[in-house]
């Protein structure tokens, strides 16, 4: 028997994640994969990768992929589907866009995605048919919306330090994200860090996580308090002569007005909001004041709580406090999604695009389909979907809201997808998606600083289109324009990098990858911050950050507060019927609503679970094991107990996104969720949700 030659390629990760990491794949020939594999000389990915993507082969090759397209025989949701040509499924999906636009207008065909994949190529190409037609516009608020504003309030800008001076701080605070769970690379550095130079690892979060355990110091806050514990260590730092002085009166807005507000938020203030010590403040504080080399390492965590934006706000301030911008290994780092500047005019048909479309909430699909006013702008229901790269039915906010809107017999919906999800099960025409491999895409770093090729390495399955060739395909039989429906994915590729400054695609081909980190005068902002005076704002003008993006017809929130502070006028606090405040993290082996399919990451996961603290479980009289229901104005969720000790009484928490089959009642944990905007233009607020628990019947 003649032994199977495997080849190496490169690659990069398309997943909703920020470490974006530079791959190498097992080929096997005949177009399957073996094991993929971090790129050792990338110097971020650093030969490490997650688990559930070294494992992508069972993914790929799963015998339950999408392979031809379909079209509904059955009532809706029923699962009954008949096989068509191509040809005939993109026929019967121009033939529903046309007549909805022709009998209520192009404003009621909304093409809704997300981040599915993260490659430029494939993930925003619908933005080209969506300007190219004048259909709806989506205001993307599911994810970073509330912890960008808020970073941008303070720094004017969407970039921070190189995540690879970790390696020179003496203190790495990880605040609101799990990077065990969510961003491994983080820990890579990290755990280096500490291991070569004794870095102290400090982790805030709202329960224990993979993180908390391998931290040095933990702080367990109550959700949405991150604001007050912030005020409490600046308080201290003030109090205590730490704060840097020079820095602050060189690079900072109003910093003696700062220290003034800031005298009564003192640490047993804060200790009676976030349920931590006064002795926990007072350490943590007094380790970050006597080590100006802090790197703050600020996660995603801050955009799910109504009040994320004042909160990373405020955390944010402390190293303007410190002064720890100005040295190496000191600062923060949230995203550095702003240091690329993209010309995605051939991706987006950004020139045909026109600012008065309305622009809808991508969080309050729910509301959008189920007709309320407010959520349409005034304007027309939306009367047909195009989906790609997401997965509503089960991830969005306000589900019962979403499934009722679905369910709608006077909406047209087609999704393309590489599985069955929930809402392909609900489409008119479901189309079967090419996987990362299978196409080439251009993608960019949110954690680090590089640019990367995910080039084509092994054909589709027969039958599977990618994103690209799908919109082009009804582009043609919709009658709409623009050069980009003319270009294949690598002209697309080239266009970009080219228009960009970015070199060539024969370049990058070589290349693999481009480091694109900006100098250290501009990370870490010693040549003046990203606002027009050079000064970080204590003081944020909220409005100047709004822009257009959010739409018009937006509500805009002006009662900010005028420094950091805890800000409750929006969050979603605790009642006597519902004196729970529920977190919806991030599990290990699934990425929102990805891997759910595959058979590793669900025998890890094995059930939906509720994280109960220990002495809530004794007062309620359940134990690990028990089923229970949590509930809320919004829904009804069974699943079963999982007795902890590490988060605050009052808190429970679901790491998700398992699909809603996977719950005892066929109805997932985001039917608690609620799609109130965030503060102050948007967002979906997946941990700041109040909850009744209660045992249930079998």
């Amino acid at each position: 028997m003649n032994a199977i030659k495997t080849e190496r390629r490169p690659s990069a990760c398309p997943h909703d994640c920020p470490s974006t990491c530079a791959l190498e794949v097992e080929v096997l020939g005949e177009n399957r994969i073996g094991r993929i594999h971090g790129a050792k000389d990338n110097s971020y990915t650093a030969g490490v990768i997650c688990a559930k993507v070294a494992r992508y082969a069972e993914r790929i090759h799963h015998p339950d992929r999408l392979t031809q397209p379909l079209k509904r025989v059955g009532p809706k949701g029923s699962g009954e589907f008949a096989v068509v040509s191509w040809d005939e499924a993109l026929d019967i999906v121009a033939d529903n866009l046309l007549r909805v636009e022709a009998d209520h207008g192009a404003e009621a065909v909304w093409p809704y995605y997300y981040a599915g994949t993260m490659g430029l190529v494939m993930r925003d190409g619908i933005n080209r048919l969506r300007h190219a037609k004048g259909y709806s516009g989506q205001y993307s608020t599911i994810c970073t919306t509330l912890s960008w504003t808020g970073y941008q309030a303070g720094t004017g800008a969407k970039y921070g330090v190189d995540p690879r001076e970790m390696a020179e701080s003496d203190v790495i605070v990880i605040w609101g994200t799990n990077p065990v769970n969510t961003q491994v690379n983080v820990m890579t550095h990290a755990t280096k860090a500490r291991k070569e130079r004794g870095t102290k690892i400090v982790c805030i979060d709202t329960y224990q996580t993979g993180t908390v355990k391998q931290s040095d110091m933990a702080l367990i806050v109550k959700p949405g308090t991150d604001g007050a514990l912030a005020c409490a260590v600046m308080h201290i730092l003030f109090r205590d002569g730490f704060a840097n002085w020079d820095f602050l009166n060189k690079y900072t807005d109003r910093p003696k007005d700062f220290e003034q507000h800031l005298r009564d938020r003192t640490p047993e203030w804060a200790s009676r909001i976030t349920g931590l010590s006064v002795e926990e403040i007072e350490a943590f504080a007094h380790l970050i004041g006597a080590h100006q080399k802090s790197y703050f390492r600020l996660g995603y965590g801050f955009a799910r709580s109504r009040n994320g934006s004042v909160n990373m706000h405020a955390v944010l301030s402390i190293p303007a406090v410190t002064g720890a911008w100005a040295v190496l290994g000191g600062g923060a780092l949230h995203s550095n999604s702003g240091i690329f500047r993209w010309n995605k005019t051939m991706i987006e048909g950004l020139d045909v695009r026109n600012p008065a479309t309305r622009q809808l909430d991508q969080s309050r699909i729910g509301a959008v389909l189920t007709g309320e006013e407010d959520a349409l702008q005034g304007g027309s229901p939306v009367h047909a979907l195009f989906i790609q790269n997401t997965n509503p039915m089960v991830v969005a906010p306000d589900l019962t809201k979403v499934h009722k809107g679905f369910a709608r017999e006077d909406l047209f919906v087609c999704v393309h997808e590489q599985f069955m999800t929930e809402t392909a099960k609900m489409a008119d025409i479901v189309l079967p998606a090419t996987m990362f491999l299978e196409h080439d895409d251009l993608y960019q770093g949110g954690g680090h600083q590089h640019f990367l090729l995910g080039p084509k390495i092994v054909d589709a399955p027969d039958g599977c289109r990618n994103n690209h060739e799908v919109i082009a395909g009804l582009a043609e039989r919709l009658g709409a324009s623009h050069p980009g429906f003319d270009m294949t994915p690598r002209a697309l590729i080239d266009w970009t990098l080219q228009e960009s400054g970015r070199g060539t695609l024969e370049e990058l081909e070589t290349a693999r990858w481009v480091d694109c980190q900006p100098p250290f005068e501009t990370a870490h902002f010693v040549d003046g911050f990203g606002h027009d005076d050079g000064k970080y704002r204590f003081a944020p003008r909220w409005s100047e950050i709004l822009g257009a993006e959010h739409g018009p017809g937006a509500k805009i929130v002006t009662s900010m507060p005028e420094f950091p502070d805890h800000w409750t006028d929006y969050i979603e606090e605790a009642t006597p019927d519902y004196p729970f405040r529920l977190v919806t993290a991030p599990a290990r082996n699934y990425l929102n609503s990805s891997f759910t399919e595959t058979p590793s990451s669900i025998k890890n996961e094995k059930r939906p679970t509720v994280k109960v603290n220990d002495e809530d479980a004794a007062a309620t009289g359940i134990a690990t094991g028990d089923l229970v229901l949590l509930q809320n104005e919004r829904g009804k969720v069974r699943l079963h107990v999982e007795v902890a000790g590490g988060q605050k009484r009052g808190v429970l928490v679901v790491e998700s996104i398992w699909p809603n089959a996977a719950f005892v009642d066929g109805i997932g944990i985001n039917a608690l969720t609620g799609a109130s905007p965030g503060a102050p233009i948007g967002g979906a607020a997946f941990h700041d949700n109040r909850v009744a628990l209660s045992p249930a019947a079998d």
